[in-house]
């Protein structure tokens, strides 16, 4: 007992932090009572814990159940009652602990405790903090403390929602839990992404949906269909701050009703922020660098694998800004590509490039738009759909007024095909636009539209009705009627159709017209000098000086009025008599009545009635002294406006009044600067229509230069293409040119071997002719020398067929030969044995060796004596040159010689036979030294 009374002599954060249990549960226990009872978040039992915020580590994470329990409850009593500070100051000790120690926990107290306080702190400040200090832990190695961190981030993100709680932080971590060992840590992960779905819907997909297994993916698809049926999620906690905005808002609800008007509206903004969830990813660094060389490629093969490539890059949620002029240019480019499967992929990179960038592909609009609406003239499907889907991405990025002028401009295209898809995009872009189009807009989109009906093509014509239907949608079909003037009933039936069917997300709204500004003052002038009535008299005729002068336009003779309000107080029936009343405006009695009538002389209808609209301005005019409002509305319902005696005393009011005429001449100008006004609203107006004229001349200005810029650019890239085109055939002819260089050397060294042959041919004859020289020499007496021959086949110039002499000389000595000296000698020497043997020593023809005639036959033949290596040479060289023929006519010659050699025995004919082969031998040389002159003058 001794001990407890020391324990609770303790201070209280003695006892807080002291070693034994019990005590810390006291303390808790204490504290808890302590901050329930305090009357707001400046009380001083709070002050201990915003100094020392670190007290509150301990007691979430006591290691005692029972003080842990406690010191949960009292850390949610200490947030609920403590205020913002107390929460911003502790939550970096407390969170981690409480997620480790306090949710896995077994207890429910503590569990629901820890869950509580989490859920305060963010209550108090803002999810985020809490967010960021939760994450970390689902890498801890325990899975029960992953599996209930999970099941906290769900919690949070239950009652707050995705909008006033970031989700970009816990989708990340989401492939690396459902990745997890433990099936309690799967199940976590997997109600936290349908809590996601349920806010989000399909924009958290790309953030990990590629990175799951294809079994959890078709698990969460089951779950998405059930989280489909439940409807939009509704913020179940509010935070301080929009509780304070809430009671701040008025009484009737007008808030809740909007938020709950927009709903369906945040569920599009929901669809829409799949932008926003993912992080922005540089591309440029990640573009191929031989992009642009096989972009400009004269394969489309390879421009096509350049788009592909560029694809692959582009593919992701967000892009980060960066200079993608070049890049744009190059895809607007490949629209005019005459393979359509590279317009397909370009068209796509497109896409994914506005998609990507959002408004920051706005100033790329002009490079890309004209291209594709151009190419809509492609007939096949699947090319205009990824036409289509590219100008729909880049209608995202901009509005449509930017588009306006394109759109416009090809709806009067020449090709229907592209009208048709142009007018399809129109027909998507009212769909989609937010904001509803200006006047001006609307007017030549019905124009365009009405042009569309007139059209011959069914298409066509659907499509301008669709067009007027959906501007129906977007202002009423009473702003609409105007433009459906002229139109026939079948058509206006055809619009309706189509407005009935269409679904928009601009629709205007007119606001209801301004209450009027000068309709209120007027009462209360009036009201305002009834109470004012009774004042002194002299203040009225003080101002008369002032309001007279309004009636000096009409200065009616002051005699003259007497008479007629005497007659109209008789008429009226005063109980005094119109006698009187000159008498009594002279008198003190009735001065007061004659000088408010004078006052309110202006006000009279008889004087407002040939001026009706200078009337008005007379009264509204003099209230510049302010003593001067009063005076018109006392008249009006005095005694001047109640009683004849007001009436009658005006007239003699006036000559008070006329006195002070000439000093006042002010209050005409008002009455004229009304007419100025208006003249200057009239030359405003005139200004503006001027102004609007100038701006639409202008616009048709603007429209003209960007379609010559568009033409220049056209023609640039027309010469480009040219230029490659230049480029490829110069390529080209230097390829033929190198080959032609090729060709001609090989011709030349072909020639300069024919050369050397030629010259080896030449020497060879002529070491064969020195020999026979020397052979003849040593026996000039034989009559079967074989000089006579090699006067006839030697083409050197020591005779032969350059010597036309040697010729002669030789044939002459060859016709002195006589048969018997040359059967006398071949006796002599040995018969046909021994010249068949020299024949075969000199000649290679076979023929020369049959029937041992060798003997008589090369005897006959003009080349008989050369030697066979030489004449097989010399056969081959000559058939190679192209003279194919000279070895068939030797051949001939010794046939005929053979022949003639046979014919021996008859000296006259052998003679003549003879004589016949020698002059074919000399026909075979001339024809060969015509083909020598030939060549030597081809070459």
């Amino acid at each position: 007992m001794g001990d407890e009374e020391d324990f609770s002599s303790l201070p209280l954060t003695d006892r807080w932090v002291h070693k034994v249990w019990k005590v810390r549960k006291a303390a808790y226990e204490e504290a808890a009572q302590a901050f329930e009872k305090t009357p707001d978040e400046y009380d001083p039992a709070f002050r201990p814990f915003v100094q020392d915020p670190s007290l509150w580590k301990g007691a979430v994470a006591d290691s005692n159940v029972a003080a842990q329990q406690e010191g949960m409850a009292a850390l949610c009593a200490f947030l609920k009652f403590g205020g913002r500070e107390g929460a911003i100051r502790s939550r970096q000790h407390t969170i981690t602990s409480i997620v480790e120690k306090g949710l896995p926990s077994t207890r429910p107290a503590i569990k629901a405790n820890s869950l509580e306080a989490l859920l305060l702190y963010i209550e108090l400040d803002v999810p985020g903090p809490v967010i960021e200090e939760i994450l970390p832990v689902l890498s801890n190695k325990v899975p029960k403390v992953v599996a209930a961190a999970l099941a906290a981030l769900t919690a949070i993100f239950h009652n707050y929602g995705c909008k006033t709680a970031d989700p970009k932080p816990v989708l990340k971590f989401l492939p690396k839990v459902f990745g997890h060992a433990d099936k309690n840590v799967r199940a976590e992960a997997t109600n936290l992404t349908v809590e996601f779905y349920r806010w989000l819907r399909d924009a958290m997909k790309p953030m990990f949906w590629g990175e799951l297994k294809p079994t959890q993916q078709n698990d969460l698809e089951q779950l998405f269909e059930k989280a489909k049926s439940e409807g939009a999620p509704k913020q179940e906690r509010l935070l301080r701050s929009q509780q304070a905005a809430q009671a701040a808002a008025p009484a009737g609800g007008g808030d809740e009703d909007e938020e709950m008007a927009d709903a369906p509206e945040d569920e599009d903004v929901g669809e829409i922020d799949a932008f926003d969830l993912a992080e922005p990813q540089d591309i440029i660094s990640k573009v191929p660098k031989d992009f642009f060389e096989n972009i400009a490629s004269s394969k489309w093969k390879e421009r096509k694998e350049a788009c592909e490539a560029l694809y692959a890059v582009v593919n992701v949620p967000r892009i980060k800004e960066g200079d993608f002029n070049e890049i744009t240019r190059c895809l607007a480019k490949c629209m005019k590509d005459a393979n359509i499967a590279v317009v397909t992929q370009a068209a796509q990179c497109i896409e994914l490039l506005a998609k990507g960038l959002r408004k920051g592909f706005a100033k790329y609009r002009s490079t890309v738009m004209q291209p594709i609406l151009e190419r809509l003239k492609e007939k096949k499907q699947s090319v205009a759909d990824a036409l289509g889907l590219a100008l729909d991405a880049v209608f995202l990025s901009t509005d449509l007024t930017e588009n306006m002028e394109d759109i416009t401009e090809f709806l009067k295209h020449k090709n229907p095909q592209v009208k048709e898809g142009t007018m399809k995009f129109l027909v998507r872009c009212l769909r989609t636009t937010k904001d509803v189009p200006s006047k001006q807009e609307i007017a030549t989109m019905v124009e365009c539209a009405k042009k569309l009906l007139a059209e011959s093509s069914e298409a066509l014509r659907s499509g301008g009705a669709e067009v007027l239907g959906t501007i129906m949608k977007i202002i009423g079909e009473r702003a609409m009627n105007p433009h459906l003037e002229g139109l026939d009933d079948i058509r206006k039936n055809k619009i309706k159709e189509f407005y009935e069917a269409a679904e928009v997300k601009a629709k205007d709204k007119p606001k209801p017209p301004p209450p009027a500004a000068r309709a209120p003052p007027p009462g209360p002038a009036k009201k305002g000098p009834v109470k004012k009535a009774p004042a002194g008299a002299k203040k009225p005729a003080g101002f008369g000086a002032a309001a007279p002068p309004a009636q000096t336009a009409t200065p009616a003779p002051a005699a003259a009025a007497p008479p007629r309000m005497g007659g109209l107080g008789n008429k009226i029936g005063v109980p005094k008599p119109g006698g009187a009343a000159p008498s009594g405006g002279l008198g003190g009695g009735i001065k007061a009545p004659q000088k408010r009538s004078a006052f309110a002389a202006p006000p009279s209808p008889r004087r407002a009635e040939p001026e009706p609209e200078p009337e008005p301005m007379d009264l509204d005019d003099p209230p510049s002294p302010e003593e001067q409002r009063p005076a018109p509305p006392r008249m009006g319902l005095g005694r001047g406006g109640l009683q004849p005696g007001g009436l009658a005393g005006r007239s003699l009011a006036k000559p008070v009044p006329m006195d002070y005429t000439p000093t006042p001449p002010m209050p005409p100008p008002p009455s004229g600067l009304s007419h100025i006004e208006r003249a200057e609203l009239e030359e405003l107006r005139d200004a503006n229509d001027r102004l609007l004229k100038q701006l639409e001349d202008a616009r048709h200005d603007r429209s003209k230069l960007l379609s010559e810029i568009q033409e220049l650019k056209n023609q640039n890239a027309s010469l480009i293409e040219d230029h490659t085109r230049d480029v490829l055939s110069i390529k080209a002819k230097e390829t033929q040119l190198v080959r032609a260089r090729s060709d001609f050397e090989a011709a030349e060294q072909t020639n300069d071997r024919l050369r050397r042959e030629l010259d080896r041919l030449k020497r060879a004859l002529s070491h064969t002719e020195d020999q026979l020289r020397h052979a003849n020499r040593a026996r000039p007496g034989s009559p079967s020398s074989p000089h006579i021959g090699l006067g006839v086949m030697s083409p050197t110039h020591d005779g032969g067929i350059y010597n036309d002499n040697g010729y002669q000389q030789q044939s002459a000595n060859r016709n002195r030969m006589s048969f018997a000296s040359s059967m006398s000698e071949e006796k002599e020497n040995g018969g046909d044995g021994m010249m068949g043997g020299f024949h075969q020593k000199v000649s290679p023809d076979p023929r020369c060796h049959q029937g041992g005639s060798g003997g008589s036959s090369g005897r006959g033949t003009p080349a008989g004596f050369r030697q066979p290596v030489e004449e097989a040479r010399s056969s081959e060289s000559l058939a190679s040159m192209g003279f194919g023929s000279y070895g068939a006519e030797r051949s001939s010659s010794r046939t005929g010689m053979r022949t003639g050699a046979s014919r021996l025995q008859a000296p006259s004919s052998g003679a003549a036979g003879g004589m016949e082969s020698w002059k074919r031998a000399a026909e075979v040389t001339s024809q060969l030294k015509a083909r020598i002159e030939q060549m030597k003058v081809c070459r």
